[in-house]
């Protein structure tokens, strides 16, 4: 029995990165072997093992064949005879087929260290294309490591699009293209998760709405980069400058997918792009079973993402309507995600990256000073029922209406869209 540090470990040990999980492949054993040392099976497809005291995990070194199409197509054997070298042969990207033994000596039959030395990501075999999550998986690992300088190489991308063609993606589960994406708006450069995606196309089949946004105009005057998709992917940029929760990353994505419906009659201009938006964010949420506070969010950036960057032109009342349309007072911290969101919007554009955008804090004086009228107040003083909700609307309306008076006094006041 040999028992190997394996896969991501490796590589950040390599990379100089700090390294977050260790896992293990177990070479000469077998189940029963495993069990008598006290190792407890958790894995449901091939024998993985949970070490008694660590809890990492320790899996059988396999040999994996393709029987169908999809995720789920393969047979495995993990006989004790199966080789370090067999089982590193079944693995993605020759970075991820390293193992390093107890004396420090990296195990590396592909070329994994010349690779991170070129900064490329690159297939291991052709058997790469036996499996769809890969193209998940090689896209997130640009996210991840793009800040380094490394890219796709052209022969992975080419097999990428073999796979595409082939409708191998199209076997992807909604749980799994949801996992991996959502891990890819945790990474440095997310953007670059969904340009690998448009490049071997992918994208056009699991996030349609998305790219078909590419080529579609915008007015120059307002947006330099004039093309929809890149103003897409320059606005994710920007999130991850302003935060690092997915949830409004995800957001700044998504906020704008209606500009791919306009009518070209009408370009570049996309008026009711805001609804449109929102609308299909609804489908594809259902699609991929979007957690609730993601939804929530793209849903309110999609739809009211306008009415923020116009704070200083609209009136009171409407200022009023779209803090309580963005139920501002009870989810405060989500309003405060929304604001941010539009933040990157304005930002995510050629020559606008440094842009000022007082319509974030203006729009926050507005919430959390309407949130401070006193409901018990109104109470007290005699007012019932439906007048209560009336006479806190009127208060409301006054606040908003002292602070725009601030506002204006103050020279502040700044439209940007």
């Amino acid at each position: 029995m040999r028992i190997l540090l394996v896969g991501g470990a490796v590589r950040d040990q390599l990379l100089n990165r700090p390294v977050k999980d260790h896992d293990w492949v177990v070479v000469g054993a077998t189940e029963k072997q495993m069990l008598a040392k006290g190792f407890r099976p958790v894995g449901k497809d091939f024998p993985v093992f949970l070490h008694p005291k660590t809890n990492e995990e320790y899996a059988l070194a396999r040999i994996e064949r393709k029987q169908a199409k999809g995720y789920h197509g393969f047979s495995f054997d993990s006989c004790h005879t199966v080789t370090l070298e067999e089982d590193l042969m079944r693995r993605d990207l020759t970075i991820n087929a390293m193992a390093q033994d107890d004396n420090g000596k990296i195990y590396d039959y592909h070329g994994g260290q010349d690779d991170i030395k070129y900064k490329l990501l690159r297939h291991v075999s052709d058997s790469f294309t036996e499996d769809p999550v890969r193209i998940l998986r090689v896209a997130r690992f640009a996210a991840r490591y793009a800040g380094l300088g490394f890219t796709v190489a052209k022969p992975t991308i080419k097999l990428m699009k073999k796979m595409v063609t082939n409708g191998e993606v199209n076997a992807l589960v909604a749980e799994r293209v949801w996992q991996e994406t959502e891990k890819a708006l945790t990474e440095p450069h997310p953007e670059v998760f969904f340009e690998v995606l448009r490049e071997c196309g992918a994208l056009k089949v699991l996030f349609p709405d998305i790219d078909r946004l590419f080529g579609v105009p915008q007015p120059p005057q307002w947006h330099p980069e004039v093309d929809t998709g890149i103003h897409t992917m320059m606005v994710l940029q920007q999130a991850c400058r302003l935060s690092d929760n997915p949830i409004i990353r995800f957001a700044a994505l998504t906020h704008d997918l209606g500009k791919g419906t306009t009518k070209k009659e009408i370009l570049p201009s996309h008026h009711g792009h805001e609804e449109r938006s929102y609308y299909l964010l609804i489908p594809l949420c259902e699609q991929y079973r979007i957690p609730k506070q993601y939804a929530q969010l793209a849903k309110l950036t999609a739809r009211y993402h306008t009415h923020i960057h116009k704070a200083f032109e609209l009136q009171p009342k409407t200022l009023l309507k779209v803090l309580e349309s963005c139920d501002a007072f009870r989810q405060p911290d989500r309003f405060s995600a929304l604001l941010t969101a539009c933040k990157a919007d304005t930002r995510g554009r050629t020559g606008f990256e440094e842009r000022q955008y007082p319509q974030q804090k203006y729009y926050q004086k507005l919430a959390d000073a309407c949130a401070k009228v006193d409901t018990k107040a109104i109470i007290s003083a005699g007012f019932k029922g439906i007048q209560i909700k009336e006479q806190l609307h009127q208060k409301r309306i006054k606040v908003i209406k002292q602070i725009a008076h601030e506002q204006r006094e103050s020279g502040q006041t700044q439209r940007d869209l």
